[in-house]
């Protein structure tokens, strides 16, 4: 696993975002580029700067191909709090990518088992996802695979447990049970599959758990521990959520990113 920490957040999704537009210049294998995306605050300073490539012309998306990890069972594609609202008013709507070309899980689906089984199916016929972007809850999930999520899990129907429903609940007027209780997510095999997965990480909340994440085993009550065994995973943070390293641990990854940095 590859740590990269800078000062700020800022910083780190400068940092990032410049990072995967430089993979995806640089993709040359004659197919397009599948490109696995979250929601959330953690990736939003990431989609300003792709925004910003864009619009200079330093970036195309006209060649990628997004998969997003989750959205909400039970909100239509238009209602402001649906995952598919959220894509398309902070990075969609704003760059070339085709629309055909864009791939949500859809949450009002009439049989949401297929659905989920369609993903997958959708996934593999792209050739796989080339680099999964991802953030970390405050519990160290992914996605919505919140703690004692299985490794092997694939795309499926969850379950939010109270502490996510309660971290949510600043997007549905601070009330918890208005967010909706379940959704459709990716699985941690899932992201595992992509052939580079990098996870921005911000803020003083994440810090335990990322201590967790980077320090620890891999443990399915940390679901983002899965990276551990991941051949190419990155994790891009800012100083904050890295506060509770050990110091010998902060040391080692700051010593061997220096010439990258």
């Amino acid at each position: 696993m590859r740590l990269v920490i800078h000062q700020s957040y800022e910083k780190a999704s400068c940092w990032a975002a410049g990072y995967i537009a430089g993979r995806i210049s640089s993709h040359n294998s004659g197919k397009p580029f599948v490109l696995g995306l979250p929601t959330g605050s953690s990736p939003l300073g990431i989609y300003r700067e792709f925004i910003k490539m864009n619009r200079e012309k330093k970036l195309s998306f006209s060649q990628v191909r997004t998969f997003n990890m989750d959205e909400y069972v039970g909100l239509p594609a238009e209602h402001p709090q649906s995952y598919h609202y959220f894509m398309m008013d902070n990075l969609f709507n704003h760059v070339d990518i085709d629309r055909k070309h864009v791939h949500i899980l859809n949450g009002m689906a009439k049989d949401l088992v297929e659905e989920c089984r369609l993903y997958e199916e959708a996934i593999a016929a792209e050739g796989g996802i080339e680099l999964f972007l991802g953030g970390m809850g405050s519990d160290g999930h992914i996605a919505f695979n919140e703690p004692g999520s299985s490794l092997a899990s694939r795309t499926r129907i969850k379950t939010l447990n109270e502490e996510t429903l309660a971290a949510n609940a600043r997007f549905f007027e601070g009330d918890p049970s208005k967010v909706p209780a379940t959704a459709l997510t990716v699985g941690v095999g899932t992201v595992m599959d992509a052939r580079e997965v990098v996870i921005i990480v911000n803020g003083k909340n994440k810090a335990r758990a990322l201590k967790a994440v980077v320090e620890e085993g891999v443990n399915h009550m940390w679901t983002l521990s899965c990276l551990q065994m991941h051949p190419r995973a990155m994790i891009v943070c800012d100083e904050d959520a890295a506060e509770e390293l050990q110091v010998k641990t902060y040391r080692y990854f700051k010593n061997i990113e220096k010439a990258n940095i």
